[in-house]
């Protein structure tokens, strides 16, 4: 036991880490019962990113709601990632929460009253080579923000898991993919020097992404900018400089494989199932195939999207459609 996580040793080559008694205290802190209650179907409404126009909470509900995403984001980073979206959703929301907010926070408790005994089941594959996940739901908060999600994964389960609102507004999804990268980057680039301080020379060091047109940004730098990214800071391609260096390479990774859309969009159904059980170590991750790296954008034809290509001002977005914005530039 640590820091209220208990460890499982076991299994030789896995650990188990799980938070059950952390979890069943905050249950019985919190001032609605909730052991009557119907289970919630999943983690978070399709709404979670809407603040909604119900009434605030009173001051003491409020204090109430504060403190109990405090200890949802002390249990989401070490134990339970499958709550971290929800988490980092209604901690923007702590100085002035409304009711729909305080609902979004009772079905979060009550999916973990449900979940309580689940475990989070790490292993790996190689110590030397890290995988990462990165994701953006864009323009999702009600300032048009985006949200970036992101993990990374040894061969099954998460151990380092992101998901936050991002600072800026971004004018296409190519945009925020490239800006939710770079929110990745401190913790892309201190896990491997952490590995390699450990003993572990880092082979590879994996970024998989599903915007192509990120992709050639990412790897060409300011060649590949066209008139809709000309205007970005240069600091976004503080990537393209580790890239040549050596430091990290990006993948292609088909929307359907990319475990990161679990920690920047409320997905519901069938995917939310798939994606939540491979943070959790509960099924394998299935990794994407490598072969579409090394071919031009041009070549391939672009994968379906979970992005609209309509923005805010229902203008098409051109940089969502590689082929087009290629061309152009």
């Amino acid at each position: 036991e640590y820091l209220g996580m208990n460890f499982d040793f076991s299994n030789k080559g896995m650990v188990k880490i799980h938070m059950k008694p952390y979890i069943q205290a905050m249950l019985d802190d919190f001032p609605v019962q909730l052991s009557s209650w119907d289970s919630a179907n999943c983690i978070a409404p399709p709404d979670l990113h809407d603040t909604g126009t119900s009434p605030k909470l009173s001051p003491k509900d409020a204090k109430t709601f504060h403190t109990f995403v405090a200890k949802g984001l002390y249990l989401a980073k070490r134990a339970r990632p499958d709550i971290l979206l929800t988490i980092a959703t209604l901690r923007t929301r702590v100085h002035e929460p409304n009711q729909d907010d305080w609902r979004k926070l009772l079905q979060l408790l009550l999916f973990l009253r449900d979940t309580k005994d689940e475990e989070l089941i790490l292993a790996a594959d190689s110590l030397t080579i890290l995988k990462w996940y990165a994701d953006v739901a864009f323009a999702v908060h009600p300032d048009f923000k985006s949200h970036t999600g992101g993990a990374l994964t040894f061969g099954r389960g998460c151990p380092i898991n992101d998901s936050r609102k991002q600072k800026l507004n971004t004018r296409s999804s190519t945009e925020g993919e490239l800006v939710g990268d770079d929110d990745m980057s401190p913790k892309i680039f201190w896990t491997k020097q952490f590995m390699e301080a450990q003993g572990y020379p880092i082979k590879r060091n994996i970024l998989y992404q599903d915007n192509k047109s990120t992709i050639q940004l990412l790897n060409n730098g300011k060649k590949s900018s066209t008139q809709r990214t000309c205007a970005l800071n240069i600091r976004y391609f503080y990537l393209t400089d580790q890239i040549e260096k050596g430091n990290l390479e990006v993948i292609y990774c088909p929307t359907d494989k990319m475990v990161a859309d679990y920690h920047s969009k409320p997905l519901q159904g069938k995917l939310n199932d798939k994606f939540r059980k491979q943070l959790m170590g509960h099924t394998d991750i299935s990794f994407p195939s490598e072969t579409c790296n090394d071919r031009s954008v041009l070549a391939n034809q672009r994968a379906p999207s979970t992005h609209s290509l309509v923005s805010v001002t229902g203008i098409p977005d051109l940089d969502e459609r590689s082929d087009v914005a290629l061309l152009r530039f």
